[in-house]
């Protein structure tokens, strides 16, 4: 992996604390320039290894978060987290996944080999679905206690209260996109779904009814034409909300309402939960808006499945 990441002086984390390191205390300044010059290594580090690293006690990392504005070391690791994760090739996600495998999954989640079912007998590669099970349940936990209810749910009143409503995303967060948009036809009328990778996407907004709403869902690595499309909702006068993974996420700049629905860790190839349970969650907040709407809406819906014959049913 990569030992330091392209740009690292324009993101904020690395600048805030190049910004302070004058008024640092010597051992502070070369944990601040350790993490500077290394930010793909220092992300990954405990306070006791980065103290190890740097020569310093992990006291001095502890009052280094402090004094560069974070309210502990992990708020300073997330940030550089954030950071990281948008520069991490395939080959470098693989590292890290190959360097997470190698390591002893009853050290990470805390399983005792005598309350493992057929522990000496365990299947290939069964190590590794505790692994991400225990993974999604810490990510999960986490969601569950640092998400913005507040924005979330001015996101869903925004939804609820537009007659029309867009749903775009592309490579991975087409799929999140995919699934709210076809959720939310279940719920209520008015629901369309854009590919964000496709040209019409273009055509179809800047032919959108004054004033639409789009729901716009940008992970890592974010797509560049994610954030064309965002520069012209935002000039076509159309309200854009965002759902994304980091606060340093390049739409964020352009939406009118966002909301950041963070992960723990540097994902291998994508990390569907978190952003999944939110989605799930609107798509049931909004439904819930719909009052007597909603039952009539899908009795609509199913008698249309039927008079198509759309689905299997087994009394044909």
């Amino acid at each position: 992996m990569n030992d330091s990441i392209s740009s690292t002086a324009s993101h904020p984390a690395i600048t805030n604390i190049m910004n302070k390191l004058d008024s640092m205390t010597p051992k502070a300044k070369i944990l601040g320039n350790y993490i500077a010059q290394h930010p793909g290594k220092a992300v990954f580090m405990t306070t006791k290894q980065l103290a190890e690293t740097c020569g310093v006690s992990e006291a001095t990392v502890v009052r280094f978060a402090h004094g560069a504005g974070y309210s502990g070391y992990g708020e300073l690791q997330q940030a550089l987290k954030d950071f990281v994760n948008t520069g991490l090739t395939l080959p470098d996600r693989s590292d890290i996944n190959a360097i997470n495998n190698s390591s002893d999954i009853n050290n990470s989640s805390g399983i005792n080999d005598s309350n493992d079912i057929n522990s000496s007998k365990r299947e290939p590669g069964l190590d590794r679905l505790h692994r991400v099970v225990f993974e999604e349940l810490s990510e999960l936990r986490m969601l569950y206690e640092t998400i913005d209810v507040k924005t979330m749910n001015k996101l869903v009143n925004q939804i609820v209260a537009s007659p029309v409503v867009y749903v775009t995303g592309s490579r991975l967060s087409y799929a999140f996109a995919y699934y709210m948009g076809w959720a939310m036809t279940k719920v209520r009328k008015g629901i369309h779904i854009i590919k964000g990778s496709d040209s019409t996407a273009i055509d179809t907004l800047s032919n959108a009814p004054d004033s639409s709403l789009v729901v716009l869902i940008a992970t890592t690595r974010y797509p560049n034409e994610l954030i064309k499309l965002s520069k012209l909702i935002q000039r076509m006068g159309h309200t854009l909300l965002v759902l994304t993974d980091s606060s340093i996420s390049p739409v964020i700049q352009f939406a009118d309402l966002s909301l950041v629905v963070p992960l723990k860790s540097i994902p291998f190839i994508g990390n569907p939960s978190n952003m999944l349970c939110v989605i799930k969650y609107i798509i049931q907040e909004v439904a819930a808006a719909q009052g007597d709407q909603l039952k009539i809406h899908q009795q609509r819906v199913e008698q249309i499945y039927l008079e198509n014959d759309l689905f299997f049913n087994i009394q044909t």
